[in-house]
This record gives structure tokens, sequence and C-alpha cells, in this order.
């Protein structure tokens, strides 16, 4: 990917298409558009903030996007979200000899998976907490019983972000079973992984894989909780700052030597080698770092503070990755720190509105980026269509000015009864 190679790909000029509809698709559509190497641009289907670049498909009609990078000679498919991974769009395209960027069908049930996961981690070795597989809900009740709480309770299948309880007390526990096994989440419940709580600080760790060799982004601390305080309703991010200030290369080489290289040698030695973003969800326990979960694409929040501080240009990584070459990459970063505050509907994660107004600022700041995710076009006004709306990002020399230049930007945005965490960025204070 350098030389006469990279030289070539910026003289042709790509055709990027881009799968997804949130927030992180649209921050990987601005760093990709960025780059010289990109010719012509598609989202599908995109939101309010991708417009330009928004074709009318969805990311589960795979026959669609199929026929469509076939049609436009598209050059290269960035998959963002888990679904269309976990019904094998990677899979059809490489039949079509188009080049995408993500796992197999089967690597893909890493996330997929639950059960799967943890199957991995015992083979690989991996650091991760004690555990027990049901499908039985009585035998899961009957365990609870013995073990009690604190404990953690997961769907096995995809639950959009919200397939795990922590449950603190054991009335929690019991309730969580009831819910994950009695069809909250569909058939994604059939199975519950019944999970050791681990006490510490949590960071995601999202890594560049091809297969066998690992290269980390910057690590990455979310806040999942609804409310202020790391309480309420699990969701699928309420916000995030990078990277965490307890955070070390001792620590990141400890990652990726005792949990992202075994996982992928693992993988390897089946035959379903793992190329894509390896995401792993990592708490750092008094007995050193141990693996919460792994996810197989680029995380939503995560995405949006990891590409603000991209500095390399994003298309030869995603390439070196399909290549199988990505030892000879180079990636560099930005100095300082990126945050993000998500504004949500009113009433999210719970029953929302939607069809609210937005009003943005016009902001033309190069470190300030407003990444939209629930929203649509309605005429030429911005309008809400999900739970988590906007991704309020900016860069900046450190996290006190990030923290105060985020949430200085939201003042200016109209979103009526918006919720938002006011305490973003707080944790990485401490330190």
């Amino acid at each position: 990917m350098t030389g006469n190679v990279l030289e070539k790909a910026i003289t042709e000029g790509k055709k990027i298409l881009i799968v997804g509809s949130g927030g992180r698709e649209h921050a990987l559509a601005w760093k990709v558009s960025q780059s010289p190497l990109c010719k012509e641009l598609y989202v599908a289907p995109g939101n309010a903030g991708t417009e330009k670049w928004n074709i009318p498909l969805q990311v589960d009609d795979i026959d669609a996007l199929v026929s469509f990078a076939t049609e436009k000679e598209i050059d290269l498919t960035i998959v963002g979200p888990e679904d269309p991974l976990s019904i094998g769009i990677v899979d059809r395209f490489q039949a079509q000899g188009l080049k995408i960027f993500g796992p197999s069908q089967e690597a893909a049930k890493l996330e997929s998976s639950k059960v799967f996961a943890k199957t991995i981690m015992d083979e690989a070795k991996v650091p991760t907490g004690e555990y027990q597989t049901f499908t039985n809900k009585e035998e899961a009740l009957k365990y609870l019983g013995r073990i009690g709480a604190p404990i953690v309770i997961k769907a096995d299948g995809l639950a959009a972000g919200k397939g795990v309880i922590v449950a603190n007390l054991f009335d929690e526990a019991m309730e969580g079973v009831e819910k994950i096994m009695g069809g909250a989440f569909g058939s994604a419940g059939n199975e519950v992984v019944i999970e050791e709580y681990l006490e510490g600080e949590e960071v995601s760790l999202l890594c560049f894989c091809d297969g066998m060799t690992a290269v980390p982004m910057v690590a990455v601390q979310d806040h999942k909780r609804a409310l202020n305080g790391d309480l309420g309703l699990n969701t699928g991010g309420m916000g995030t700052y990078c990277p965490p200030p307890f955070w070390t290369k001792k620590l990141e080489q400890e990652v990726i030597d005792n949990i992202a290289l075994p996982t992928l040698e693992v993988m390897h030695k089946r035959g379903t080698p793992f190329t894509g973003v390896l995401f792993l969800g990592i708490m750092l326990t008094s007995r050193g770092p141990k693996l919460l979960e792994y996810n197989v694409r680029f995380g939503d929040p995560e995405t949006q503070v990891v590409m603000t501080l991209l500095k390399s240009d994003l298309i030869p990584v995603l390439e070196a990755c399909i290549e199988g070459c990505l030892e000879e990459i180079k990636i560099e970063w930005f100095e300082g720190t990126a945050l993000c505050i998500v504004m949500a509907a009113p009433g999210y994660p719970g029953s929302y509105q939607k069809g609210i107004p937005i009003s943005l600022p016009q902001n033309t700041e190069e470190n300030k980026v407003i990444f939209h995710a629930g929203t649509i076009l309605n005429t030429d006004r911005v309008e809400s269509s999900g739970g988590r709306v906007l991704g309020v990002t900016v860069r900046s020399d450190s996290l006190v000015s990030a923290r105060e230049e985020a949430y200085e930007l939201v003042k200016e945005i109209g979103f009526p009864g918006a919720h938002f965490r006011t305490d973003i960025g707080l944790k990485g204070l401490k330190y």
C-alpha cells in the first residue's frame, strides 16, 4: 500500500460504499470523504448528516447492496453495524469478487453469539470472568439462587446493545433472566450467559486486524448507562472520550499479547480468520485486564472520537487489513483528547418521540463535529428519527478543554427535550 501502489490509487481514485445509518457511519463517511483516495462516496441508507452521499438501500438487503456495488464498480465497502455482518454480507460480497472490510459470518459470531465468544475465550486462554450458559430458564434461576449478586446476565444473540444486564441486587438478577429468557429480545434470549461481575475501570480497545496482526486504535472509555453517575438503564452508549488518562502503553501491549493475538490465532486455526475491527471490551481489574466481550465492528459512539483523533488516511489501513499486509502500514494519531456527548430523544432508552425538529449551528471549526445518528431530512428540516440522535464531538489539547468545548457546542443546538448526560469524561478527570 505504499510507493507506486499508493500513487496509482490516488491517481485513479476509489468508489467507496459505507453500509449503515448511525453516528458511526457518519463519522466513517466524514473521515473517508477527506481522503485523496476517495473519488465517489455512497452511504446506505445513511441519515441527515450523510444526505449528500445517501442511497435508499437497507443494511439487511444484501441482494440489493451486492447489485449496487457490482453495477457501480465499488472499490471498497465498509460495513458499520453488526446485523449485516451476522447474516453474511462479507461472504456474499467476496463471492462476487467485491472488496469489503469486515469479518465473515462465521467470524462475526464473536459478537452475534455470546456463547460462541466464551468458547473462543476458553480456547485462546483469554483472561475473562467465570461463567455458565443456560437454555433452561428454571436452571438459570436455580443457579442464580446459589451464587447471588452482583452478577452479569447476557442474551446469547444480538440485542442492539441492550442484551446485557448488570444486576447489583439479587432481585434485579432474577428479573434480568425472566426478561431475557421471557422473550424481550426474541430468539436472542433463547440462551443466556451468566457471568462473574468484574470490578474496575472499563475500556474499549478497537483493533484493526488482517487475520494474524492486530494494531490497536486509541483506547476509549464509554458511558453506557442512561443517567449521570452510571445510573439508569443500559444504552448503546451515551458518550465517549479518548484516551483515558489511566491507559498506558504497557496495558495496551498486555491486552494485545494476552487477548487480541491469541483470539486471532484460534480463529485462524479454526479456518475462519478474523479480518476487520476486533473491538475488545476490557475491565481493568485488580488482577489485570480481563475481557468482558468481543464486538466485530467499529463501535458507536467510540468511532466518533477515534475518527476525530485518527491522523492517517483510513482507506489504506482498511485495504491493508483486507490484503493481509497490516504490519506494513504506519498509523498516526493526533495528540490530545477527543470527547463525544450523545444527545438522545426524550424518553430514551425507553419509548421515545420521533419527528422532533432540530436546529444546528453553522459550525466550521475543524476540531468540532456534530455527527448525526437518528436523524432524517424532512424537506429541508432535520428531524429526530431514533433514540440516540446526535454525537457532539470535539478534539482538543486536554480532557478539560474538550469537555468544556463539547458542552458549549451542545448549548448551541436546538433540540427540544433532548436527553444527555452532563458527566461525560468526568471519570478521567479523577486521574
